[in-house]
């Protein structure tokens, strides 16, 4: 699937699938997102105990991840 087919939001499942790590480390980088304040991990945002991904921040991350290397 192509980035632009994704959904606006999508589970931590999807987006560690993009990312290509497990589950494990997805949900991890997900804590870290939320004790840092969102300085560090995944950008999650929560809708009560349900946690979904942005698109539009999964993204970003990725550009500033490339411009770094």
């Amino acid at each position: 699937m192509r980035f632009e087919e994704l959904p606006e939001v999508l589970t931590v499942e999807e987006a560690a699938t993009v990312l290509r790590i497990g589950r494990t480390a997805a949900y991890e980088l997900c804590r870290q997102w939320r004790t840092s304040g969102g300085r560090q991990g995944l950008p999650v945002v929560a809708f009560g105990r349900t946690l979904r991904v942005p698109k539009a921040a999964l993204l970003n991350m990725l550009q500033i991840s490339e411009h770094r290397a």
